[in-house]
């Protein structure tokens, strides 16, 4: 049996970017992305803590450093530039994997620079 466990997450980060006419996704600072244990056109999970919105897209990796979230196509209508936003990735193990697993968790803070 596989268990479909939290991998990763980069916690309270702030959208900077809203684009609806994109085709879709989430486009994520390519350093975030390291720091994270993310990789381009991985599932995600954007949890927006001003809406109480959760909706699933994959990434886009975006300019290193430049702090880029960006919600892109449909993803676009369930947020604001300013919302503060949790990304979650998960992955599928078996049991004697999920019970060793150790989640990765960024903080950023105001600018998405990580600071824990």
């Amino acid at each position: 049996m596989f268990r479909h466990m939290y991998k990763s997450k980069i916690h309270m980060a702030t959208v900077t970017q809203a684009n609806h006419k994109y085709k879709g996704s989430i486009t994520i600072d390519e350093a975030l992305l390291e720091a994270s244990d993310m990789i381009p056109n991985e599932k995600v999970q954007v949890l927006n803590f001003n809406t109480g919105d959760r909706l699933e897209t994959y990434i886009i990796k975006g300019k290193r450093g430049s702090g880029v979230i960006c919600l892109n196509g449909p993803a676009a209508r369930a947020g604001q530039v300013g919302d503060k936003v949790t990304i979650v990735s998960y992955g599928l193990y078996n049991d004697s994997e999920a019970k060793a697993l150790k989640p990765t968790m960024i903080l950023v803070d105001e600018k998405n620079k990580t600071i824990k």
